[in-house]
């Protein structure tokens, strides 16, 4: 079941707080999900190493692409590490996926995410693809991704992975 505006209020009014570091609740928070905004924008400057046990996982590394003094940055084509404004506190029983605001798709980006799963707190991160060949502007605290939470029966431990906590 996926949880409405009202659900997704109250949860976001407990202790702690589904969603934190959001910049307008009433903008932000839809029918079906919450906006997550764009904090920063990062390029990969290395090749990213995953395997099985993650004991030799080594993430790419990345660098900060700077807001221009009107608070925005031109994207061209390629891939983009997004960092959002919010940090999530998911509960036991709930996930959630984000899915990209339907204005970025009809520009030509879109943005690709791992579940957040129960017991997840952060601030979380997402890829940003342009696929448009002219690019892309995009400004700080722009809208991109709406993330939708679900209730998830029969959990009984949260996530204790690398990136819990992270900011």
């Amino acid at each position: 079941m996926i949880l409405g505006r009202d659900e997704l209020l109250k949860l976001i009014r407990s202790n702690p707080p589904l969603i934190e570091g959001w910049i307008d609740l009433e903008t932000q928070l839809q029918p079906a999900g919450f906006d997550l905004t764009l904090k920063e924008v990062r390029k990969f400057l290395t090749p990213g190493y995953i395997d099985f046990s993650n004991q030799r996982r080594r993430i790419a590394d990345t660098t900060p692409i700077p807001f221009d003094d009107e608070g925005r940055v031109m994207l061209d084509p390629g891939p983009y590490l997004a960092i959002f404004n919010e940090v999530v506190n998911i509960p036991l029983g709930v996930m959630a996926i984000a899915r990209p605001r339907s204005s970025l798709l009809r520009s030509g980006v879109t943005v690709e995410t791992a579940v957040w799963d129960p017991g997840y707190r952060g601030r979380s991160r997402a890829l940003l693809l342009v696929y448009n060949e002219r690019g892309i502007v995009l400004e700080r605290n722009a809208r991109i991704a709406q993330l939708v939470f679900m209730r998830v029966e029969g959990v009984s431990k949260g996530y204790s992975g690398a990136y819990q906590g992270e900011e």
